[in-house]
């Protein structure tokens, strides 16, 4: 049995792990600001992370073997928690994002075309940090989230105190509704409905996980495995966005139908124009086992479209 914290945990994955995690027989505190209470038998402190003297009061003199933050999204929140959780845990593991990875937000190193990144192209530790943007501001962070994810594995990973890790997921679908962003649903609706998909003229790939295998990494690497330093976390199986389409038009007995991005209109959620997909070989490596994407993704498919409603005349 580990102590085990949960920085958010309230909803898709996060929800799933922390059952996961008291299901094993962990002892389970969730810290959020009770936008979801969290199962009998788990410890709820209900405290807004941004606020150092109310998160290190509702603590106390807890300490943990492991922290799990689900939801840090910028340096000062991750400065925050490294003065907070400093001395008082023994592992840290962030979740992050492929989104580090994007070409199109950072100047990164070259990857040879058509290849999976590694995770030592986006390496935390030489990673500046700016602690001075306007990291509070809504619409800031929101056009700069992969910046900010950037960022927090930055200052974390130099932060002293504990081992950190970092799970950089690839796009996270399944479980129908809960798949809070909606993207799946957009394929599943439109292709249902006869609606057109905006595609770029040359799609290239990007990789997947199933919510409950991320999950399962995430529960992994907080209790069983040992290492530090970033982790790709993806299914085997890259898509581009028509062979997804395909793989919806497969549960809807409908062919998709395309229309060409233009600068105006932007591309549908999945469609992109630069190779987008991670390497997921350390993991492999440490001992974790990936499902390969066609193994779950006809069935997310198909609760997607349960819970998808269809328009009335």
């Amino acid at each position: 049995m580990q102590r085990i914290c949960v920085i958010g945990g309230s909803r898709y994955f996060g929800k799933l792990l922390v059952r996961r995690l008291l299901a094993a027989g962990h002892q389970v505190t969730v810290i959020n600001r009770g936008s979801g209470r969290p199962p009998a038998g788990v410890e709820h402190l209900v405290v807004d992370r941004d606020d150092e003297e109310a998160l290190l009061a509702a603590l106390g003199p807890r300490t943990f073997d492991v922290v799990v933050d689900q939801v840090c999204y910028t340096p000062v929140q991750a400065a925050i928690a490294a003065r907070v959780f400093g001395g008082r845990t023994r592992r840290y593991v962030m979740t992050s994002t492929i989104e580090v990875y994007d070409p199109a937000t950072a100047v990164l190193p070259p990857v040879p075309a058509d290849t999976p990144v590694p995770e030592e192209t986006v390496d935390p530790a030489a990673w500046p940090v700016d602690l001075d943007l306007p990291w509070h501001d809504g619409a800031y962070l929101e056009a700069h989230y992969a910046e900010g994810k950037r960022q927090a594995e930055a200052v974390l990973t130099r932060a002293g105190g504990f081992t950190f890790a970092s799970v950089r997921s690839a796009h996270v679908l399944g479980g129908g509704a809960q798949e809070f962003t909606g993207r799946l649903a957009h394929y599943a609706r439109r292709i249902r409905d006869g609606e057109p998909i905006t595609v770029h003229a040359r799609a290239l790939p990007t990789v997947f996980i199933h919510f409950a295998e991320l999950a399962e990494l995430l529960r992994w690497a907080a209790t069983e495995a040992d290492f530090s330093g970033p982790l790709n976390a993806c299914s085997d199986g890259p898509l581009d966005v028509r062979a997804l389409a395909a793989a919806v038009a497969a549960q809807t007995a409908r062919e998709p139908r395309y229309r060409a991005a233009t600068a105006t209109e932007p591309a549908s959620p999945f469609s992109f124009d630069r190779h987008y997909a991670m390497s997921n070989a350390r993991a492999r490596q440490l001992g974790f086992t990936f499902s390969h994407t066609s193994d779950w993704l006809p069935g997310a498919v198909t609760e997607t479209l349960a819970d998808t409603p269809v328009p009335t005349a």
